[in-house]
């Protein structure tokens, strides 16, 4: 993803974060009809050992496949009341998933505002939620202090957080971005996956041209040693890049839905061949094309997702792929109606298992003012909105190693995910259809969501 300005903000991360913005809310959400049954109440059953006639057989790294979860940003349930945060917690803890935060920005603020001077509270209380919710907690490691790209000491400034948070930290400040991970990781014990840095911020700031692979790697490997020397048992990430699009051009992986940035793939590439270690693959990236465009429409370019993931996979002999975050919805200014929204939604997470994706975060937007579209819970009541009833449906069904059956739908229009006890149809039309699937007839409303049993 490139990081413009003219990103919308519930998609691209929070430019300007004020103290006393942190601890505000004022957003709040409509419903929508819920997209499947209650995780809280509809417990999956263990898969099992044998696999019975017809199934799919597990990708290679079903040990972490698929994955689900999501990424804190500006404003979370921490930031509000503690009854907020408790109804929050008790919520997300019914079905536990990945919860991703960031060291700096996105409800974070400078975690080493001198040289000699920490600041945990931020982090501290988002791990500890993390805790409450009984969460699997990530730490991405990014963004960097002011004072490792050329800014001063001391706490971050208006204009530091509106034009700087997604500045590089100098090359000469590599050595001390990688000590303050590492000190992180040793803070953080509790805390396993690591991803490095955001994107390659400050080291891509042109798409059309070659992004500073060197650059990163560099900084990568630092911090790859850091942590590992103080955390020989964390898991490390990267290169965290954006698969960018688009309706042509001259690259190696290509489909009906678009073009990769051929720059993309040869920043990945360095990365890939100069890093120090790296115990998964962090990728993002967007079904739309960088114009906005939806090739051939909106279902058809989510097989971008699978494009993407089977290529890592192949070029990384098998190593888990992890989305850091991934979109679905062009960014012009159009607006989907909820339901639409929803199914394009769930038939991209069908895409990801299918694919054999390892993870997928899910970024959870944030607003301060108007409907919060997207969003986990409610941002006044905190009760779970359609989007996160339907990200802890999937992970209460599809969690890691879930054993997927080969079924097919009769009417394409109707994409379907299976696993032993549990059957996903998504209607991805605004009419009726009508579909046979596992031998039974199913009856969909326009881009109505499925959850039956098997």
């Amino acid at each position: 993803m490139s990081s413009d300005s003219g990103k919308s903000m519930w998609r691209r991360p929070i430019r300007t974060i004020a103290v006393t913005a942190l601890a505000v809310v004022l957003a709040s959400c409509g419903s929508a009809a819920s997209p499947g049954p209650d995780p809280a109440t509809s417990a999956p059953q263990e898969s099992p050992a044998q696999s019975p006639p017809g199934a799919q057989k597990p990708p290679a790294v079903a040990a972490d496949w698929p994955r689900w979860g999501f990424t804190h940003t500006g404003t979370s349930a921490n930031n509000v009341t503690p009854q907020f945060e408790q109804r929050v917690a008790q919520s997300l803890a019914r079905t536990p998933m990945l919860q991703n935060q960031h060291i700096m920005g996105f409800g974070a603020l400078n975690p080493q505002p001198t040289r000699q001077q920490y600041f945990w509270e931020d982090l501290d209380s988002r791990t500890n939620f993390m805790k409450q919710s009984k969460g699997t907690p990530i730490i991405t490691l990014c963004c960097a202090p002011d004072w490792m790209k050329g800014g001063p000491e001391g706490p971050t400034s208006q204009e530091g957080w509106a034009e700087h948070l997604e500045d590089a930290p100098y090359p000469q400040h590599f050595d001390d971005f990688a000590k303050l991970a590492g000190t992180v990781a040793e803070r953080y014990p509790d805390v396993e996956y690591f991803l490095v840095w955001n994107e390659f911020k400050g080291f891509w700031k042109d798409h059309s041209k070659p992004a500073d692979y060197k650059g990163y790697t560099d900084l990568y490997n630092k911090v790859y040693d850091a942590v590992k020397a103080v955390r020989p048992d964390a898991k490390i990430g990267g290169p965290y890049i954006g698969f960018d699009s688009n309706k042509g051009g001259n690259s190696e992986l290509r489909g009906d839905w678009g073009v990769v940035n051929q720059n993309v793939l040869d920043a990945f590439n360095y990365w890939y061949e100069n890093k120090k270690g790296a115990d998964f693959i962090v990728v993002d990236g967007a079904s739309p094309t960088d114009a906005h465009e939806l090739l051939p429409d909106e279902i058809g370019a989510l097989s971008k997702f699978s494009a993407v993931t089977e290529w890592l996979r192949k070029k990384t002999d098998d190593m888990p792929i992890w989305w850091s975050e991934w979109y679905f919805e062009p960014e012009d200014g159009t607006t989907w109606a909820e339901d639409k929204r929803l199914a394009v939604q769930a038939a991209s997470m069908i895409e990801f298992a299918k694919s054999g994706a390892a993870t997928a975060l899910y970024w959870n937007p944030q607003a301060k003012e108007g409907a919060c579209r997207g969003c986990l819970w409610n941002p006044k009541s905190g009760a779970p909105l359609p989007t996160g009833q339907l990200v802890s449906t999937f992970a209460k069904w599809f969690p890691a190693g879930a054993e997927l059956q080969d079924v097919t739908s009769s009417d394409p229009k109707v994409r379907v995910l299976a696993q032993p006890e549990q059957l996903l149809l998504v209607n991805t039309t605004g009419g009726e259809v009508t579909t046979t699937v596992d031998g039974k007839e199913h009856t969909l409303g326009a881009y109505e969501i499925k959850w039956s049993d098997r």
